[in-house]
This record gives C-alpha cells, sequence and structure tokens, in this order.
C-alpha cells in the first residue's frame, strides 16, 4: 500500500489513531488534511497553501502536494483522515488535478497510489452521541491522559443533557456511517474495518494489524503510548440511562 485514508466520524477514536499511527514512525502522520476552515496553525504547520488562493490555478496541486508530505512524514506511506462531509471537497480537489478520471477509487489511485481505506466506527451510537453533543457544547473535544486539555474549540461551558440534541446526533452518526458504507463497497476500494470499542481497549493490537494491512512491521505494542484519554465519565453514563428512559431536556 502506498497511503491510506481514515474514513471516519467525530467521536469515533480518529485522533487517537492518527496520533498511535504517527508514534509507529512507519505508516505516515494522518490527520484532517482536507477538512473546511483548517485552523491556520495546522495550516502553516501542515505547509497548506493559504485558503485565499483557493480559485487560483495550482491551488489544488499544491494543496495535495503539502497535504501529502506531512501525511507521509518521510515514512513512505501517506495518512490521512476524512469525514464523509470533506469527502466532496477532497475528490473534487483531486479532480482539479487529474481531470477525466470516473470514479473516486481512480481519483484516490491518482493522487496517492494503491490506497487502504480504514472505515473507523463506533458500535454503540447512542455513546457517541452522547460525547459529541457534550463536546459540542463545553468546548472541550480531547483532554490527556493526565486529564490536561489537548484540544479546546470553544470558551469553557457547562454541559447540559438534551434529548432532542443526543437524538439528532444519533441520527447524524448514523446517516455518515452508512454513507461512507455506501461508498466503499460502490469504489471497489480495500477497506479495513476497525471498531472504537476494540482501538479502544486494544490499541496496540489494532495499530498491529493496519501495519499488517499496510505492509509495514508494527512496533511493539507497549511502545505506544496514547496522547488522548478516554473522555467518558460518570455524567456520560447519566446521560445515557436518561435517553433510554425517554427523559427530555434537563439539567
Amino acid at each position: 500500500m502506498d497511503s491510506y485514508i481514515i474514513c471516519t466520524t467525530p467521536r469515533s477514536g480518529s485522533t487517537l489513531l492518527c496520533e498511535l499511527l504517527t508514534a509507529t514512525g512507519v505508516a505516515g502522520a494522518p490527520d484532517s488534511f482536507f477538512m473546511d476552515d483548517v485552523d491556520p496553525r495546522w495550516a502553516r504547520e501542515w505547509g497548506l497553501p493559504p485558503p485565499a488562493s483557493a480559485g487560483e490555478p495550482g491551488h489544488a496541486a499544491a494543496h495535495l502536494a503539502a497535504a501529502r508530505r506531512a501525511g507521509t512524514a518521510q515514512t513512505g506511506i501517506f495518512g490521512a483522515r476524512l469525514m464523509h462531509r470533506n469527502l466532496v471537497r477532497l475528490m473534487a480537489m483531486i479532480e482539479q488535478v487529474h481531470p477525466g478520471l470516473e470514479t473516486d477509487g481512480q481519483r484516490l489511485r491518482a493522487a496517492f497510489g494503491k490506497t487502504l481505506c480504514i472505515h473507523l466506527s463506533r458500535a454503540d451510537k447512542l455513546a457517541q452521541a452522547v460525547s459529541l453533543v457534550r463536546a459540542r457544547q463545553t468546548g472541550l473535544w480531547h483532554i490527556g491522559p493526565d486529564g490536561s486539555e489537548v484540544e479546546r474549540l470553544a470558551p469553557p461551558q457547562a454541559p447540559r443533557y438534551d434529548r432532542e440534541r443526543i437524538a439528532r446526533a444519533m441520527a447524524e452518526l448514523e446517516q455518515q456511517d452508512a454513507a461512507w458504507q455506501a461508498w466503499i463497497k460502490a469504489q471497489g476500494i480495500a477497506c479495513l474495518r476497525i471498531r472504537y470499542e476494540t482501538l479502544a481497549t486494544a490499541p496496540g493490537q489494532t495499530v498491529a494489524r493496519i501495519c499488517r494491512a499496510l505492509c509495514v512491521s508494527p512496533p511493539a505494542p507497549k511502545a505506544l503510548e496514547p496522547g488522548v484519554a478516554r473522555m467518558a465519565d460518570a455524567l456520560s453514563r447519566d446521560w445515557k440511562r436518561r435517553f433510554r428512559e425517554g427523559e427530555g431536556a434537563g439539567r
């Protein structure tokens, strides 16, 4: 394999997986190079062209080239993380550089070589929806193993149970997962399916499985230390209970 795309949804463990794969030193440095509104700090770190040049000739080629450099990190394998909402943007970008191709699978091969799709999903959609709603409310998306903040996207706000928001998030996540499955099947792309639940409990074994699929030697499981920690807690469990019992909005 020349590359892989982590096809996923929010709160599925994709940040953990990206960090673990980067830590192997042999499987690229995957990240969200093709998301909308890339944080300027990340764009500078990855060497992406400025958004203001998006309509100019050569922008797409420059973006793809910079993403490949950053996502390969001199390992010989390119990795990227992709949410379904960003799929159309990536394919349009590739189409500008490699016009006339008929399928998304052909576009991926033209841009990144022989590509493996890693479909990372979460079986417990209620837990995933609760995590997504809490992150959106509080602005805190990731914490370190010591409990320190790793990624905050908005000022702190107190979380509040909201059945309607959780239900909408569940429907949103289920639709996105189904869309990924349909797209992967339609494109006939090699696919490795990973569950969040397995990744969270056996990260070393999960990474080793991916490395084998990429035809690179996996590191010893003990050599991989996650840089982010699970955020589910008693409040998350309480929200799940209240949702299952049919409770409406509240505190």
